[in-house]
């Protein structure tokens, strides 16, 4: 069940990353939220490797949220390794971020997004946004069972 498994947070700004966890909170999404940083932390957290060495990779994200400006490794590479890998070929990828580049829109298509997702600038309509993103992939999105 969605509900069960945690959500996947990768951000690198802490305003967002808090009003993110705010808007989870105001619409009762009460799944974990795991908050990575940057794009080598998401790919170590679900492939249980470096920073996240051990951690049992049976249990992975009802959903991801991931930005593609991230210090690291981008967004759009993140996306093409979890779409290049068997374990992680069929997760739900939600790109949320500020891009409205063309290009970025269509190259996360084309890597296997599931969602793209132009962060608002206005604070309620933020929490709105990210509050109906929330309950549409926890809530009403039927998941492929691990």
């Amino acid at each position: 069940m969605a509900t069960d498994r945690p959500i996947l947070l990768v951000e690198d700004n802490a305003d967002d990353e808090a009003l993110t966890l705010r808007a989870f909170g105001k619409n009762r999404i009460t799944n974990q939220v795991v908050v990575v940083r940057d794009g080598v932390e998401a790919l170590d957290y679900l492939f249980g490797t470096g920073k996240h060495a051990g951690r049992n990779t049976a249990t992975m994200p009802a959903v991801i949220f991931l930005d593609l400006k991230l210090p690291r490794l981008d967004g759009l590479e993140v996306l093409r390794r979890i779409r290049a890998d068997s374990r992680t070929t069929l997760l739900p990828v939600v790109v949320l971020t500020t891009s409205r580049e063309a290009l970025d829109i269509r190259e996360a298509y084309q890597f296997g997004a599931n969602s793209y997702i132009r962060k608002p600038v206005d604070f309620e309509r933020f929490l709105a946004t990210v509050g109906q993103l929330g309950q549409y992939w926890l809530s009403l999105n039927e998941l492929v069972e691990a």
